[in-house]
């Protein structure tokens, strides 16, 4: 009698758990592979979604998120007792989608959530490897390099796109990610100017005009960007959408002949123009290096960029 094959669900979870049981010792790390971790393009934001959340800043527990980070000394405890970190994430990528200082990608959905952090350890996994391998070099290791030096350079397979063959400063300790609704509980993880960079690259139009509260950027959402950055922290935004390139500028910008009361989100905002603009490696990086910048430059889209400053806090009223 043969046995049944295993349905689709069934195989992706066989291929997540083997993935998940790689080590450096394994010979070849292989990246994740994006046909195992099929997910919607678009989640519900509004919905309860079943998410693990911490109570305040204080109680989140980054360690196992970072534990190239973790504080050696086993007495510096948060509220939840977990061990600290030596340094505080600073820059979120919020929707992160599938890509000395911290950076935590966000995304609602669980398969591309669970993609990230499966490529993340795969890339520090790889980087293990290659730590080992540049203590001690053979000759044979050398001769192999040679000859790989020799040969066309070959199209990279999809899932290696972003992959390197060479120890990166970091070694990617300093980058994770995590499964979160950040129009709900994005104040549950980070404290009051804990932030010099938040990213919104790409995020979902939501065309139709009822759907516009689904939008990432929102008069209310921008207060909490405001109140998690740092002054003369930066907010990078990117777009193949130009309605929705206004629509950021809107939300951003005092516009002209607007009445703005004095307590407006807008005006602890101001629009990075220019010569600052085009020397900002970030921009640079968001708008070619990104897998989405990619798709929309294949497709020959256009992109839209708007970077804004966080200003100084203004003097309370005497």
């Amino acid at each position: 009698m043969t046995t049944p094959s295993l349905n689709k669900r069934q195989k992706r979870e066989e291929y997540r758990r083997k993935l998940g049981e790689q080590t450096a010792n394994d010979g070849e790390v292989k990246m994740p592979q994006k046909k195992f971790f099929r997910q919607r393009a678009h989640a519900n934001v509004f919905s309860d979604h079943n998410l693990e959340y911490p109570r305040t800043p204080n109680h989140m527990d980054w360690s196992s998120l970072y534990p190239a980070f973790i504080d050696q000394d086993p007495t510096h405890t948060n509220l939840s007792g977990a061990r600290k970190l030596l340094k505080d994430v600073e820059v979120i990528d919020i929707g992160c989608g599938f890509g000395e200082t911290l950076i935590l990608g966000l995304e609602i959905r669980t398969s591309v959530s669970d993609y990230v952090r499966s490529r993340i350890r795969a890339l520090r996994l790889r980087q293990e490897q290659l730590k080992g391998t540049s203590q001690a070099p053979t000759t044979q290791q050398e001769e192999t390099q040679a000859q790989t030096e020799r040969l066309p350079d070959a199209p990279a397979p999809e899932d290696e796109v972003g992959t390197t063959d060479a120890l990166v400063p970091g070694n990617y300790e300093n980058i994770s990610g995590i499964r979160a609704n950040t129009m709900k509980f994005l104040p549950n993880f980070f404290r009051r100017g804990q932030l010099s960079k938040i990213f919104i690259c790409f995020p979902d139009p939501h065309f139709k005009a009822r759907k516009h509260k689904a939008r990432i950027i929102s008069e209310s959402l921008n207060a909490e960007y405001a109140y998690l950055l740092r002054p003369g922290g930066m907010l990078y935004s990117i777009t193949d959408v130009e309605e929705y390139h206004h629509w950021i500028l809107r939300h951003f910008l005092v516009q002209e002949g607007e009445d703005v009361s004095a307590g407006s989100v807008k005006h602890l905002f101001e629009r990075v123009e220019g010569e600052e603009l085009e020397n900002d490696p970030c921009v640079t990086v968001m708008s070619c290096e990104t897998e989405e910048s990619k798709k929309v430059t294949r497709n020959k889209g256009n992109k839209y960029v708007a970077v804004f400053r966080r200003k100084e806090n203004p003097e309370w009223p005497a």
